[in-house]
């Protein structure tokens, strides 16, 4: 089913997308190629100096190639936002798009790869032998449960960052606004009672992240397309989701959602109704986050619960969660300090910092800014631990709380 947009703007992406050249990428040289000396030292043979050295010392590769700041942005295609199984080639400008953000906000390279593969070990093994070429490997839109896999055994093959973004960016972001309200609501994390409305890759990434920071796996809630995950069901589960199972007779959002103090909805449009909201505890944090069209409106939902402090995944609201401010920036910590893995530690200095800079933002600031990492101070203090991502996110017009 085609993504809901009006003509002009489905028109206006067609040009941009054509014109002036197509596509949204160009390869362009960093070295002077004017004279018959560069093409020497350029190519051969000079560039067997280059090759020498690197042999003598691999390390030599960070600094005679662009290998260190170089990332892949990698998919098959099986589980494109909002276009689902739309294969490898219908994804490239997806993927072009992601590898442009990377190069406007931190300056990073990247070579966009879609690969036609989806059985999982084949996958691997074609990631995998990328290594040589990459400082690190972004994953994208990889269907879930098999991204779990994919993202895993490469983890464990290769000696460079590989990051799952549908699942750990969106992770980075939740937390850092659920931290940011909890703290508003003057409610400690170990406390608070958590229901997801969808169990993909990114809502259980979202729980994994939200339990290392402090939530109980016991006050978590996952309902899916079946209902409730609970202990002893068949029906859509698998080893990943079975986590958050819980031993309870309740099977439907509606009789887990009472008392709830965080709605996470990565699902789809229309899932949370007012009364549902209504029945969740004081100052409740909403997450709508289905894309294009959230889970409850916010202009519904203030209407029910005016206390209510909600997010979207939509840039014509405040607060929105937008994986932009995240995985720029953590790749660039990871690439700066030679990182060979984006592990949990990072992803925690990493919410935080965007935490503390949405804090810092002014109350005036209405929509999230991307904002160059390298000059901010949470960039420095994410690279101590090894690799961090930075943003500047929320607002408080329309009535809004700032988080």
């Amino acid at each position: 089913m085609p993504v809901e947009m009006s003509k002009d703007l489905r028109s206006g992406a067609l040009v941009y997308h054509r014109l002036p050249k197509p596509g949204k990428l160009e390869i362009v040289a960093t070295k002077p190629l004017g004279n018959q000396r560069d093409l020497a030292l350029a190519y051969s043979p000079g560039v067997a100096a280059a090759c020498e050295a690197i042999v003598d010392d691999p390390a030599e590769a960070a600094h005679l190639t662009i290998r260190q700041n170089l990332v892949a942005v990698i998919t098959n295609g099986t589980a494109v936002l909002g276009l689902g199984d739309i294969g490898p080639l219908a994804s490239k400008p997806v993927m072009e798009g992601k590898a442009v953000l990377f190069k406007k906000f931190a300056g990073i390279d990247v070579f966009d790869i879609e690969i036609a593969e989806k059985r999982v070990e084949q996958l691997v093994d074609i990631i995998s032998s990328l290594e040589p070429t990459f400082g690190g490997i972004n994953l994208e839109d990889i269907k879930s449960p098999e991204c779990f896999e994919v993202e895993a055994m490469c983890r464990e093959r290769m000696a460079i960052p590989v990051f799952h973004d549908d699942q750990h960016g969106t992770a980075i972001i939740v937390a850092s606004a659920i931290l940011n309200a909890m703290q508003l609501a003057g409610k400690p994390l170990d406390k608070v009672k958590l229901v997801t409305s969808g169990a993909g890759a990114a809502a259980l990434a979202c729980l994994n992240l939200l339990v290392s920071l402090g939530v109980s796996r016991e006050n978590i809630w996952v309902t899916d397309i079946e209902g409730v995950a609970w202990k002893g069901r068949a029906t859509q589960m698998d080893r990943w989701k079975s986590v958050y199972a819980q031993e309870t007779d309740k099977r439907t959002l509606a009789e887990v959602i009472e008392g709830a103090d965080i709605f996470l909805g990565l699902s789809a449009a229309g899932v949370l109704k007012p009364e549902l909201l209504k029945t969740m505890a004081e100052n409740p944090l909403v997450m709508a986050l289905a894309n294009p069209n959230p889970e409850i409106m916010p202009e519904l939902a203030l209407e029910a619960r005016p206390d209510a402090m909600i997010c979207t995944g939509r840039s014509d609201y405040p607060n929105q969660v937008n994986n932009v401010l995240c995985f720029p920036y953590i790749f660039r910590g990871a690439l700066d300090v030679g990182a060979t893995t984006i592990n949990e530690e990072m992803k925690l200095a990493a919410v935080r910092a965007i935490a503390e800079l949405a804090r810092e933002a002014p109350t005036a600031d209405a929509d999230p800014q991307p904002v160059r990492s390298a000059s901010h101070p949470a960039h420095r203090a994410g690279c101590r631990q090894g690799g961090n991502g930075v943003g500047r996110r929320t607002g408080a017009d329309r009535g809004f709380p700032r988080l």
